[in-house]
């Protein structure tokens, strides 16, 4: 993944070495041969994309996340690998009362590192992980928000809504209308009884 373009180049420090890492340029390899670990307590405030999502109402909400590289041997070669922990509350609209909901968003997951994007899609299929490509810069701090974003609900709902929701809108003049017009198909019913041979 390609840095965000004016983006400024966030650094966070290896939890046990103490090495300094760059985010949005992340070193895939180095990182899973030194085993490094990096996390991070920031505000959704960070996220352009989910502060979209959240109309700009969940700017204070915590995000945390935590990433370890590790180099696993596999069919004679080294393979990068990177373990995502992701977990944030977004304010979103519920689609019963349209009053919004805090919605917890939670990501663990593994990926694998390949050579470049034509390996990543002729090997997707077959594995069981998340592939990405080391082509490129690598952006951390991308992912966190693309996996977050993926965890977003379809239709996101109170499980209980704060006020009462009025379900159906009923038009008293217009059912009465609807039951005294004639049924279009009456007519047809009327011949077909009064034609020979019925």
């Amino acid at each position: 993944m390609a840095p965000v373009s004016g983006k400024p180049a966030d650094k966070a420090s290896d939890t046990r070495t103490g090495r300094s890492w760059t985010l949005n340029r992340l070193d895939v390899k180095s990182f899973a041969l030194q085993q490094a670990q990096l996390e991070g307590h920031e505000t959704l405030q960070k996220y352009e994309r989910l502060m979209t999502e959240s109309q700009g109402l969940g700017g204070d909400l915590a995000l945390n996340w935590r990433a370890m590289g590790e180099l696993r041997a596999s069919g004679g070669t080294d393979h990068a690998w990177l373990h995502l922990e992701a977990d944030t509350r977004v304010p979103l609209t519920c689609q019963r009362c349209l009053l919004p909901v805090q919605t917890p968003l939670t990501v663990d997951r593994w990926f694998r590192f390949v050579r470049d994007e034509a390996t990543a899609l002729a090997e997707d299929d077959e594995a069981e992980e998340d592939l990405l490509s080391l082509e490129g810069d690598f952006d951390l701090q991308g992912l966190i928000e693309d996996e977050l974003l993926m965890e977003l609900p379809l239709v996101p709902l109170h499980e209980t809504c704060p006020t009462d929701v009025k379900l159906a809108v009923a038009d008293v003049e217009f059912e009465a209308e609807a039951t005294d017009r004639p049924h279009p198909f009456a007519g047809l019913a009327v011949l077909k009884r009064d034609k020979p041979g019925h």
